[in-house]
């Protein structure tokens, strides 16, 4: 069951927005570490619109990454 977040930044409706098709990625980057990163200092509720190649800057000690392999597959 779905629970409303307890953090008054992060609401389910956030979620529902519009995306251009244009702005999908059709084929990853030939240098993938120039890939988007999307960040959220939870702190401050500011968010950030990096690349890849300064996760190793932005991590301290004791963080956790989660890593998602999934692919989508056609239907």
């Amino acid at each position: 069951m779905y629970k409303e977040s307890a953090n008054p930044l992060i609401y389910r409706d956030t979620y529902n927005y519009e995306l251009p098709e244009e702005l999908i990625a059709q084929y990853p980057l030939k240098d993938r570490d120039h890939s988007r990163l999307l960040t959220l200092k939870r702190q401050t509720g500011h968010i950030d619109h990096l690349t890849f190649d300064v996760l190793p800057d932005l991590l301290q000690p004791g963080d956790v990454l989660v890593f998602n392999e999934t692919k989508v597959i056609s239907a």
